[in-house]
């Protein structure tokens, strides 16, 4: 079984992703976690290797070249904001949404960062990922046809949102697993 989980920055797709990935006992493949990798080889913020991914296509399909062929290989959880274009083969395509001023106020908890900075930083980030994917694969973020559900996470706890998954991959006629134990708290 393959879950996309996607969505803009710091709509929690990660956390989701892995706690999805630990419950179903999937592995977890992160576009994001290969992207600050190379961010970090590189001595670049995320901010500044977005924009040299701006004139280096090569860097978005590195990432998403990759991700594909992990996938590819079964069970997965997959995360990254192509990940249900990529992936159209995946037996469910999550899109995971919150309001700007909500993401920018994880990325700043997250990075340990000013709210401002954070504010800024994913806007930078996000004009510059809408044009690469434009430019290199002609896909717009705005288009949420590929998807399955799309979850406004600005509206329940990060453990409603892996519930709320979690029950769709229960339910689904491509899961062969026992339905998960709620987690226990």
């Amino acid at each position: 079984m393959i879950v996309t989980i996607s969505g803009p920055i710091g709509s929690g797709k990660t956390t989701v992703a892995r706690a999805i990935a630990s419950r179903f006992n999937l592995r977890h493949i992160s576009a994001g976690e290969v992207f600050r990798a190379l961010a970090e080889e590189r001595g670049m913020s995320l901010a500044e290797f977005s924009r040299y991914a701006e004139k280096h296509h090569e860097v978005d399909r590195l990432v998403d070249e990759r991700q594909v062929e992990l996938a590819k290989q079964g069970n997965a959880v997959v995360d990254g904001r192509l990940t249900a274009w990529l992936l159209p083969e995946a037996e469910l395509k999550v899109w995971l949404k919150a309001p700007l001023e909500v993401r920018a106020e994880r990325v700043a908890r997250r990075e340990g960062i000013s709210y401002q900075q954070a504010l800024q930083e994913t806007k930078l980030r996000e004009k510059s990922e809408a044009k690469r994917y434009r430019e290199i694969y002609g896909i717009s973020l705005d288009d949420l046809s590929p998807y399955d559900i799309v979850i406004n996470t600005a509206l329940y706890e990060a453990e409603d949102v892996i519930e709320i998954i979690s029950l769709c991959i229960s339910l689904s006629p491509h899961y062969s697993g026992e339905k998960p134990a709620p987690e226990q708290g």
